[in-house]
């Protein structure tokens, strides 16, 4: 392996990229900065996003770069506004020591007044979005005619972008003998067509194999029905303790509906859509890129351009359509050396997708079951246990706290305190897995379908049939066909029921589950509030209360579960409530 200083690079660039903690070159470094030092004519580099391209173009533009002309002389394009901040602030690190290299990140959502401003003070690299620049260019305030370097960065998705006519306007206001370099993470045909039209007999340079999937990615899938999906993005999200990920959806509102549950359940997260305006993009993103927030769900479009280092995993509800998109995507962790995770969450219907991608990006998928309540809490606990075991403790600023906080707690033994601080952090977390169904994945018979939710090993032992729990004596246990997915709660569900039943009903235990529920009232008042039930319709849906047998009982109400468990809630339950 070369060293910078073999590959060309002067001194006073390779003084502030080590203090940036960079020693040796990544492989497309290695390829690439000999190449422009040499003003190679035309390059195309596939490589991914987190490869370590951006030294790999970025230093020789700026070798290359004479701070006495006060025109710029390179020029780099990229898809969005975040990417065109990353690089600025890239390049200005990298150019700390050189000749006073002035680089302008130029992007639309900003003052262009300021940035005329800077342009006439004098730039030599420019790094823009491409709709902001020919606006500059078309009030003249902005020349390329000294331009000898041109950047394409993430040119397939400028591409996807819709930026197709204003690359080719741009390309046409740069000098013919210009050195072109253009990178891409994969190779469509429109990126072919740009090549045709702007190179000639370009180099091509390869890290990895085209459409390859990143090195240091695992690729791993889980199988659910549509309507456990987020209940098993939930599971993911607790298996990993310290995960920082972007979770990617397909719609708007998708995007918002998921993060919006999220944020109910107690995580910390926040969307990123097309619908949010640049000031609202530019707080959650700062959010983000400083860790306050553990999830970012976005959609393709509003996370294109994204450069966040150490993200630990990238979560796919549900497939893309296209494997540039999930290449995109996956790119987006085990950057710089690191690894990352893919996960993807599908529908069975999905599975013949997971083998097209399989071949596209010479990886395999690796199948995997949704952890079970047990096993998240577990590694929960050792987390905690591990993060107690290293933390530092500021000796000098606590010290004068210990004697109060000893007498405090001189009653209890050390077995008792550890008890309690686990259980202060996860009573929350054991008492939803204690409660919580297990995810079964879906088969693709129909009929293990249409029986899954008999293996689904229910918490509380309730099966399809009938009832395990016995009732409290002097009461009669019964069933009702509306459970937590109705938002029913203990104290709806009873208002309900008294809302109906003449001359009230005193209700004992109730017990919700998902889509049904159980509740206990007098021996002797049970037949009249199965009868008054009887015929009641909310909304459209039949309403079921009968009275509950022990399983095995032969009792008919298997055919009640089975046409009502699967009824999605319908507008208006609640306010029925």
């Amino acid at each position: 392996m070369k060293t910078f200083e073999q590959l060309g690079i002067a001194t006073e660039i390779i003084k502030a990229i080590h203090e940036l903690g960079f020693e040796q070159p990544m492989p497309v470094q290695e390829e690439v900065i000999p190449l422009l030092l040499a003003k190679t004519r035309d390059i195309i580099a596939l490589a991914q996003t987190g490869t370590g391209k951006t030294a790999a173009f970025g230093l020789p533009i700026i070798q290359k770069s004479d701070a006495k002309q006060r025109a710029p002389q390179a020029l780099v394009l990229c898809p969005t506004r975040e990417l065109c901040l990353q690089l600025s602030a890239d390049l200005n690190d990298y150019s700390k020591y050189y000749n006073d290299v002035k680089v302008l990140p130029v992007y639309g959502g900003s003052s262009i007044d300021s940035q005329i401003r800077a342009l006439k003070r004098g730039v030599q690299i420019i790094v823009a979005t491409p709709g902001r620049l020919i606006d500059l260019l078309n009030r003249k305030v902005v020349s390329l005619d000294l331009v000898h370097t041109v950047v394409l960065d993430e040119a397939d998705e400028m591409l996807n972008m819709g930026f197709t006519e204003s690359i080719d306007d741009i390309l046409s206001r740069v000098p013919k003998d210009r050195s072109m370099l253009l990178f891409s993470a994969t190779m469509p045909n429109e990126i072919a067509k740009i090549t045709k039209k702007y190179m000639d007999s370009p180099t091509e340079i390869v890290i990895g194999r085209k459409n390859e999937g990143a090195l240091n990615v695992k690729h791993v899938y889980y199988m659910v029905t549509a309507r456990d999906k987020y209940l098993a993005l939930k599971r993911i999200a607790d298996y990993y303790p310290n995960i920082y990920s972007i979770i990617f959806c397909r719609t708007r509102r998708e995007t918002q509906e998921i993060a919006d549950k999220l944020i109910q359940d107690g995580y910390d997260a926040d969307s990123l859509h097309g619908d949010l305006s640049q000031s609202q993009r530019d707080l959650v993103m700062g959010k983000f890129r400083s860790k306050n927030l553990q999830f970012l769900v976005a959609t393709d479009v509003a996370a294109r351009g994204l450069d966040v280092d150490d993200i630990t995993h990238v979560i796919n509800f549900g497939l893309p359509d296209e494997i540039e998109s999930y290449t995109h995507r996956s790119g987006r962790t085990g950057r710089a050396g690191k690894n990352g995770t893919s996960i993807s969450i599908i529908h069975i219907k999905e599975k013949g997708k997971i083998t097209q991608f399989e071949r596209s990006i010479n990886k395999k998928f690796e199948k995997r079951t949704i952890p079970s309540g047990d096993v998240i809490c577990e590694k929960q606990l050792f987390n905690l246990v591990d993060k107690i075991e290293k933390v530092k403790v500021n000796e000098t600023e606590i010290e004068r706290l210990l004697p109060a906080i000893f007498r405090k707690l001189d009653w209890l033994e050390k077995e008792d305190i550890i008890k309690r601080i686990v259980s202060l952090e996860f009573n929350r977390l054991i008492e939803y897995y204690h409660n919580a169904e297990e995810i079964i994945e879906p088969s693709s018979d129909r009929s293990s379908n249409r029986n899954r939710d008999e293996r689904r090993g229910d918490r509380k032992s309730f099966d399809r049939g009938g009832d395990s729990r016995k009732a409290e004596k002097g009461y009669t246990r019964l069933f009702i066909n509306l459970g937590k997915m109705d938002g029913a709660n203990p104290a709806n569900l009873m208002g309900f029921i008294n809302d109906h039943v003449t001359d009230k009903v005193r209700v004992g235990r109730i017990d919700l589950l998902k889509n049904f529920s159980f509740f206990e009232v007098p021996e002797h008042e049970s037949q009249k509030v199965v009868n008054t039930f009887k015929g009641l319709f909310v909304e459209d849906r039949k309403l079921i209360v009968e009275v509950a047998e022990e399983s095995g009982g032969g009792k008919s109400d298997r055919s009640s579960f089975a046409k009502n468990e699967r009824r999605p809630k319908r507008k208006g339950y609640q306010k029925r409530y």
